[in-house]
This record gives structure tokens, C-alpha cells and sequence, in this order.
């Protein structure tokens, strides 16, 4: 029987939750591209099918394959760019603490550098170097069985007409399933939801797998904490906070979503989850993802807001959307039109959506959330805003642990590095400062249904 058949869950979303798919999409065609698609790097025949070159990231095809006439940095700029981001890179904690600079992400950071960026930026840099051979010891775990046969059901689904997942058994499904399943064991209170798989696939793009692994790690635990959590009481808090903020940012399609009763549970769940890997041009994708690791989760709802907009935010645009059936089908199928890289980057940055709105408006809809669904089963926490938090962060828990104290944390603090046996009171005490979407599962609830099965 399947886990979903076996366990019950007594807090168990509604039924809209259950039938969201997640996955929409991921079982497309390879167009004759074979077993070994993953190793056609230039136009050839297989199986009798053309096979198309791979483009600049990879994709053989698909609908994020890239053309060969987008828009490229002219060489000097880009020189200049990889220039300034190896000099930061040089004194890196100096940088971030005198004189952090958002703008250097969101122009777009070097490809050849990317790696190396994501990792300084979300701090899993530290984290690999603070567990030597971590990674290599969850691998040598078994783990739950319920968890490693939905993984392995997944790994083909994953952007299958990318070069590096095409190839069932390929080299890239082998590293994703050895990162997901060593995650189910580094946290067993939360397992595995499907919505991680492809921000790992993204991680893999960039990195080796243990590197990729500790970057996984910091996005499910500092940047979206609770959102691949039993119930996904997270994403649904989310949800309504972004509804909200559209009613302020954009009231017309706001009110075209209230009056056919479209809930954003419907059309953004995949688009946070996925941090957009599955939503936009993969050029939009990496700018996105760049700006997310220096400034958080802001991004995620700056972004989402601005799709709507460009959507749904004029008359002439919802004319021909006259039902609920007509809107979602133009949600879940975005024109490549409105997805220029230029100016959907310049419209996410200049959206006067902020950390302390959306702070705000968390503590107003958990509010809400208890008049009229009860407690929360995952306890609110303070999810960092990025890159000058995290090391905002750090900086308190180095401070501890070498004998200061911060008497307004109520004495105490996240301890660094961050380890599979760490206790939840040190877990609580900083990420527990203010109202903000839920971080943790209780320890030993285990949660193999609709979790994994979105």
C-alpha cells in the first residue's frame, strides 16, 4: 500500500491541498531523445528523432529550452562583474557586514561564479566546512523506505529536458536522489515533499552534490522554514498573506480572484515551493534566484505579485477572462510575452513589497488563522531575510558561544554550525523572535501522506 494509504493525519489540509499538483507538467515527452538524451551535446540524430543543441544551460528542449538570439552581457561588462564579485569573495564577511550591496545580485551574478555566491550568500558555506564528512555519513544510512521509494519515483520528473537529468540513471537523478534521500535522515521530522526535488535539480546545476545538499539545507530551514513540513501549514499561511498584499499591490486582479473564488492555494503553491525553477524562462529563474538567496523571501511574493499584475492587472487583459476556468488556465500558462528577463527584474525590484509588510501582515493572518482554524500545529518562527540576517545570525552565535550574551534573545541563541543533533531549544530561541510563517515540525511526527504527495 502506499504511505498515503497506511497514515493518517489528524491535522490534515483541506481537500484542495490534496489534489494541488505540484508536479503539473513533469512527465512530458523527451521526443525520442532515449536513455542517454543526457549526453547530446550538439545537433544529432537519435532514434531516428533531431535532437536540437543544447542551449547555454543545458536544455535540450522543453519549454525552458533558451534560444540561441537571447540577450547576452557584453564581455567587458561581464569581465568587470566577475572581477568585483572575486574581490568580495576575498573578504567576504567584511563585505557583508560595511558594505552589503543588493544591487551586485540583482543585475544578475556571474555564471562562472554562481556557485560559489549562493553558497557565501546563504551560508551553507559554513555549514559544509563546519561537518566534515556529514554528508557522506547520512549517505551510508539506510533510510525509511516509505520516503527512498517516492524519491526514486520522482527522479525522472525532474526538468527531463535538461542534459544532466535526461538519462534515467544518469549521473544527475544519482546525486539528486543521494541528496534527497540524506536530507529525510539529517531531518526525519519532516522526510521528503516533492517540491524539494526540484530545487535540489537547481542546486545540482550549480554545484557538486554535498555543496548542493548544505544550500538545501539553508533554503528549507532559514529561507522557507515549515514549507516542506507535514500539513504545509507554511504555504497555506503564505498564501493569505500574499492574497493581502495583492489586494494592496494590484486591486484589480485581486478583485477578479475573490469574485470566482480562486484561492491562492490554487496557482501559487508550485511557484513558492519551487522557488519559480518550474514557472518562468530559465534565464528569469537564475536572476530570481539570485536575488532570493541576497534578500529572501521577499523576492518569492515580489515575484508572484508581479505575474498577477502583468496577468490580470488591466481591463483589457481580464476581457477575455470571463470563469474561473479561463483564469486558471492563464495562471498556470504563463505567455513567454510577459516574461521578458529586463523588465520582469526591473518591475520585481522597484514593487514596494518590504520585509516588515510582509512581517506585519504574518502577525495579522496568524491571527486570523487561530480565530478560525485553532492553534497551528507548527509554531510561527523568524525566517531570515537573506544574506545580511544570516550573517546577522551567525555573527550573535559566535558571540555566544565564545562567552557574550545577547540578554534580548532570552539567553540564548542558534548555535553555529547547525547539526543533525542540535537541540530544539537552541533552535527556538532566534528563529522564534517574531510572528512569521511556521519553521519546524514537532520532533518524531512523522507525516508520509499528502506531505510527499502534493
Amino acid at each position: 500500500p502506499s504511505p498515503s494509504s497506511t497514515t493518517t493525519n489528524p491535522r490534515a489540509p483541506p481537500p484542495y491541498l490534496e489534489s494541488a499538483s505540484l508536479m503539473s507538467g513533469t512527465l512530458e515527452s523527451l521526443s525520442g531523445l532515449g536513455e542517454d538524451g543526457s549526453s547530446v551535446g550538439s545537433d544529432s540524430e537519435v532514434n531516428g528523432v533531431t535532437a536540437r543543441r543544447t542551449d547555454k544551460y543545458g536544455f535540450l528542449g522543453g519549454n525552458q529550452y533558451s534560444e540561441s538570439g537571447d540577450k547576452d552581457i557584453r564581455l567587458e561588462v561581464a569581465r568587470q562583474r566577475e572581477m568585483k564579485w572575486l574581490e568580495m569573495f576575498g573578504n567576504w564577511d567584511k563585505w557583508v557586514k560595511h558594505r552589503f550591496q543588493k544591487i551586485r545580485c540583482r543585475k544578475g551574478i556571474p555564471s562562472s561564479l554562481r556557485s560559489k555566491a549562493w553558497q557565501l550568500l546563504s551560508n551553507s558555506q559554513d555549514l559544509l566546512d563546519a561537518n566534515p564528512g556529514k554528508f557522506e555519513e547520512l549517505e551510508r544510512e539506510p533510510g525509511e523506505a516509505k520516503w527512498l521509494d517516492i524519491i526514486e519515483k520522482d527522479l525522472h520528473r525532474q526538468f527531463p529536458f535538461h542534459e544532466m537529468f535526461a538519462a534515467r540513471g544518469g549521473h544527475g537523478q544519482q546525486d539528486l536522489y543521494r541528496i534527497l534521500k540524506a536530507y529525510t535522515i539529517y531531518r526525519p521530522d519532516e522526510g521528503y515533499c516533492q517540491a524539494q526535488a526540484p530545487v535540489a535539480a537547481v542546486l545540482l546545476m550549480h554545484m557538486p552534490a554535498e555543496q548542493a545538499f548544505w544550500c538545501l539545507v539553508q533554503i528549507c530551514e532559514r529561507y522557507l522554514p515549515g514549507y516542506y513540513s507535514a500539513g504545509l501549514e507554511a504555504i497555506q499561511l503564505d498564501g493569505e498573506i500574499f492574497f493581502s498584499l495583492l489586494r494592496r499591490t494590484c486591486p484589480m486582479a485581486y478583485r477578479h480572484l475573490k469574485k470566482f473564488k480562486i484561492d491562492p492555494i490554487l496557482y501559487m503553491t508550485e511557484w513558492f515551493m519551487c522557488i519559480f525553477s518550474r514557472t518562468l524562462p530559465w534565464s528569469c529563474v537564475l536572476r530570481v534566484w539570485d536575488m532570493f538567496f541576497c534578500e529572501g523571501v521577499k523576492i518569492v511574493f515580489r515575484v508572484g505579485l508581479v505575474l498577477l499584475k502583468q496577468m490580470l492587472g488591466s481591463v483589457d487583459k481580464l476581457r477575455e477572462l470571463q470563469g474561473m476556468y479561463e483564469t486558471m488556465e492563464r495562471l498556470r500558462n504563463i505567455s513567454p510575452d510577459l516574461l521578458r528577463e529586463d523588465v520582469l527584474v526591473q518591475e520585481i525590484v522597484v514593487l514596494p513589497v518590504t520585509e516588515s509588510l510582509i512581517e506585519r501582515e504574518c502577525t495579522v493572518q496568524v491571527r486570523k488563522w487561530r480565530e478560525s482554524r485553532g492553534e497551528l500545529t507548527h509554531q510561527p518562527g523568524r525566517r531570515l531575510n537573506g544574506t545580511r540576517a544570516i550573517h546577522e545570525q551567525k555573527r550573535r552565535a559566535s558571540s555566544i558561544s565564545s562567552g557574550g550574551s545577547f540578554s534580548f534573545l532570552g539567553g540564548g541563541g542558534t548555535p553555529a554550525p547547525v547539526r543533525e543533533n542540535r537541540t530544539r531549544s537552541a533552535d527556538l530561541t532566534i528563529d522564534h523572535l517574531t510572528s512569521c510563517p511556521p519553521s519546524e515540525a514537532p520532533p518524531g511526527h512523522t507525516h508520509a501522506g499528502v506531505h510527499a504527495n502534493v
